[in-house]
Order: structure tokens, then C-alpha cells, then sequence
């Protein structure tokens, strides 16, 4: 009889903490829906608003931060519309980016004439003319016209003419309306990155992300797969704009290290040239393989002395963008060091590319030793940055290619990475 009774008092146990379970589950569960919004209630993603267009009164995409979305109180501009300002390579290859994800994109370009040939004929009069450009690219000559209604503001015009004309735009730019730079560089006249330029020119009550990575202008128009990098110390905007751009053949990772990309995107276009020159010197694949090698050392010595993080300087936008500029084919900056390796003056190579053509290492390397004077305090900065010192002595004509290369094949003996002695 004992046996047979312990049979239900067990199972009426085991009922009764069953229904002590399921009761305390569903408790819980009607307490965290009390404190979290439904899926209905909650604001659409940026991908959302570009299929539905719709907008979103939560918040603003370019009100990125905190700060700035409590700044304005405006209605936001939707649908969202992206503005390019200039109408180079680069300019078309980065509107061709966003048209394709079906958003409305203006392109800022000085000529009426050309931005009626754009507008008639979906592509540039003379800028990879072959390629058309999508639909959705609409180009003007008006400044108020192209920034009125921008939701994001995309700069691709070469570093050393952004103060000018930003001066000339700057009042037609919305309120804090974000901006992403696809400019790469230091100005010489005041040895400033891009961020630096921005800030001063647009103020620091907008974010502001910068671009870069191995992506030539004509192979993303062509659809080529295509990887880079976006960093913002606003990393909503930069997770904004991945999400704005990246599609089948573009792909966008994100940063933090504004500094490290500025310096990879500046630095990787004097080695470029250095490439290039010593392919026109006839030095061979070792000679150019080890170039390139010690100038990403260099790069890394003076990212991380700027406050870089060294795993930037290895990625996208340093190693990744020198290897691209330095071994690839459509590069200007390593067309530009053939020519000096051939025997012509930067002078000479400048004269004959006319306006046509810009290539920013030339006036970066010069910049670069100006700043490495200026900021990097030590001994001997010329040992320490042999071939950024060289590539500006080179190009200013007081040493010749070949001789340059000679000092760095005769360079003192010692450690690969002498500020590594642990």
C-alpha cells in the first residue's frame, strides 16, 4: 500500500512546480513587454526608410549623436537625399554608389554645360565618358539647388582646393546636415588633415566620417567588387552610412580611428609615387616589393605616433589602399613616379597633366616632411622617415631618383623595427 501511494503524491509534485514554473514564465514575460516597445512601436532602420521612404520623427539620420539630434528641432528632410560635391572620378564613382541603392543623388559640379550633358546623356562629357551614370544621379551647377534638401553631404574634391570651395558653399549647407570626406591628403598651407579642414571651414556642430580604402573611381563604376572603410568618432553615422552604401559589389566596414584612416589615405600616395619611380628606374619586383614594405613602416611609425591604432594602419585603409595605388594599373599617383623614374621634373609631369588630372601625392609629400618637422619631436627624423624625407627631396629636385634610391640601399645597418627593441 505504501508503494502504491507514492506514485500520485510524485506526480502531484511534479504538477504543481510545472504550474509554478509556467506561471512565473509568463509573469516575466508580460513584465519585459511593459517595458519594451512592440515591433510596431519601434523606428523603422535606415534600410526601412530607403524601402519604404518614409520617415522616421525619431530620429534624424544625420543627427547622429546625442548632441546633435538635441540641436534641432526641425522637421527632417526625407526622403533621404544625397549630395556630391565635385564631379571628378571619384565624385561620379560615389554617387553611382548611392543611385544604385534607389536614393535620389545630386552631383555639385562647376559647369552648367556639364551638368546639362549629365542630365541629357546619364554620363560625364569628358570623365570616364564611356560609363553611364544610374537615373537617379541628377548633376547642377546651383549650389542651393544641390544642398537645400540634403539629408547626407558626400566631399570628393581634392584636399588642397576643399578651403576654397567650401568657403563658397558653406552658407547653402544645412544645419547640421553630416558630411563624409572621400578627400585623402594634408594641406599645405596649413598641414591639416581633412578633419581638420571640415571643422574649421563647416564648425563642429555637425559629424562628420571620412572614407577610404583601396577603390579606384573606374572599377566601382564598373561593378568590380570593391571593399573600404568608413570612420567617425560618431559611429552611428558611420553604421548609417555602411548601411547607405554598401550593396552586392560595395563593401563598407566601419571605424572609430579618424586619425589612423587620414593618415594611411595621405601617407599611401608618396609611396605610390616611390612605386612608381622605381619601376620607371627599371629597379625590378624586389627593389619595389621592399619599398613599399618600409614605407607601410613608415606610415605605421607615424599613424601610431598621431594617436593611430596600428591595426588601422594594417587594413583597409593603409596597407589595403597603398597596395591598390602602388600595384594598380589606373593609379596617377604611381603613373606620376614612373615619370619621375624616367627622367622627367615633377614640374615637367604637372605641366603636362593640365587640370585634368590630380595627383595628391605630390603635394602631400611635400606637406608630410612639414608636418613630421613640426609635430614628431625627436633625433634624426630623417632616419626615421627615410623615404616620406627622400620622395619630397625627389620631387622638390633636390636629389635625383636615382640617387634617392642609393641613400636608401645604403642605409645603416640595424633592426627592420628599430622602435621595436623588446
Amino acid at each position: 500500500m505504501k508503494e502504491r501511494s507514492v506514485v500520485p503524491v510524485a506526480a502531484n509534485v511534479a504538477i504543481r512546480r510545472a504550474i509554478l514554473l509556467a506561471a512565473l514564465l509568463l509573469s516575466l514575460a508580460r513584465t519585459t513587454q511593459s517595458f519594451s516597445p512592440s515591433h510596431e512601436q519601434r523606428p523603422p532602420t535606415l534600410s526601412n526608410r530607403l524601402q519604404q521612404n518614409q520617415p522616421n520623427p525619431q530620429r534624424h539620420p544625420s543627427l547622429s549623436s546625442t548632441s546633435l539630434r538635441l540641436k534641432s528641432t526641425s522637421p527632417p528632410p526625407y526622403p533621404v537625399r544625397v549630395t556630391v560635391l565635385g564631379g571628378g572620378n571619384f565624385g561620379l564613382a560615389l554617387a553611382s554608389v548611392v543611385a544604385k541603392k534607389g536614393v535620389p543623388t545630386t552631383l555639385l559640379v562647376r559647369s552648367p554645360d556639364v551638368a546639362s550633358h549629365i542630365n541629357e546623356h546619364h554620363r560625364h562629357p569628358t570623365k570616364m565618358s564611356d560609363i553611364a551614370l544610374p537615373r537617379l544621379v541628377r548633376a547642377t551647377a546651383d549650389k542651393k539647388e544641390a544642398l537645400s534638401d540634403a539629408t547626407y553631404i558626400i566631399h570628393a574634391v581634392p584636399v588642397q582646393y576643399t578651403r576654397a570651395f567650401l568657403e563658397t558653399v558653406k552658407d547653402e549647407i544645412p544645419p547640421n546636415v553630416p558630411v563624409l570626406s572621400a578627400s585623402k591628403g594634408i594641406e599645405t598651407s596649413s598641414l591639416g588633415f581633412m578633419a581638420d579642414i571640415l571643422k574649421e571651414c563647416l564648425g563642429d556642430d555637425r559629424s562628420y566620417a571620412f572614407l577610404s580604402g583601396p577603390s579606384f573611381a573606374r572599377e566601382i563604376c564598373e561593378g568590380v567588387a570593391t571593399a573600404v572603410v568608413i570612420a567617425s568618432e560618431d559611429l552611428m553615422l558611420a553604421d548609417d552610412l555602411a548601411e547607405l552604401m554598401s550593396g552586392d559589389d560595395f563593401c563598407v566596414f566601419t571605424s572609430r580611428d579618424v586619425i589612423g584612416v587620414e593618415v594611411g589615405g595621405a601617407v599611401k600616395n608618396v609611396i605610390a609615387i616611390a612605386a612608381g619611380m622605381c619601376e620607371g628606374l627599371g629597379l625590378g619586383t624586389n627593389a619595389m616589393s621592399g619599398l613599399v614594405t618600409r614605407g607601410c613602416g613608415e606610415m605605421r611609425r607615424l599613424g601610431i605616433y598621431l594617436g593611430a591604432r596600428p591595426s588601422t594602419i594594417s587594413g583597409l585603409s593603409g596597407v589595403g589602399d597603398t597596395f591598390g595605388t602602388c600595384f594598380g594599373p589606373l593609379s596617377r599617383n604611381r603613373r606620376f613616379g614612373y615619370r619621375l623614374g624616367k627622367g622627367e621634373t615633377a614640374e615637367q609631369i604637372r605641366a603636362s597633366m593640365g587640370g585634368s588630372e590630380v595627383a595628391e601625392g605630390v603635394d602631400t609629400s611635400i606637406a608630410l616632411v612639414k608636418m613630421i618637422k613640426e609635430k614628431c619631436k625627436g633625433y634624426r627624423l630623417d632616419l626615421k622617415y627615410p623615404i616620406l624625407f627622400g620622395m619630397a627631396d625627389i620631387i622638390e629636385g633636390k636629389m635625383k631618383p636615382m640617387e634617392g634610391m642609393q641613400n636608401i640601399m645604403n642605409f645603416p645597418v640595424r633592426m627592420e623595427n628599430y622602435d621595436e627593441r623588446f
